[in-house]
């Protein structure tokens, strides 16, 4: 009988960190977003009638808005990660990649041509 213990206890051994590596490991996204956003946030809140974030540029300066109200002073890698991990979960937007350089930092289009003011 012992040596069925020490048999079953052996195999656990070996097999149980095999199995807790299986385990989904939470985004660095979802972990701030859990731990900052969550307290206000319910899942109400990405499925209202007037979202602000209509796109993926929009969601990523949702995120960005609100951590600056919160005073979280994420890094753009972190605002971009949370956006990631709420697109995901909730808007299924096409992400974009942005620009670098000084024109990226523009948030009106330019006027077609034909649009430009006379």
């Amino acid at each position: 009988m012992n040596r069925k213990w020490m048999f079953a206890i052996s195999f656990l051994w070996l097999v149980y960190p095999a199995c807790a590596a299986v385990q989904i490991n939470p985004s660095r996204g979802e972990l701030l977003y859990t731990t900052h956003c969550i307290a206000c946030h319910s899942a109400e809140i990405h499925w209202r009638d007037k979202t602000l974030a209509t796109d993926w540029t929009s969601l990523k300066k949702q995120v960005d808005r609100w951590q600056g109200i919160a005073g979280l002073g994420w890094r753009a890698d972190d605002i971009a990660q949370v956006a990631r991990y709420l697109n995901t979960l909730y808007y299924h937007y096409p992400e974009t990649t942005e620009k670098s350089g000084p024109a990226s930092n523009s948030t009106r289009a330019a006027p077609l041509p034909d649009q430009r003011p006379k």
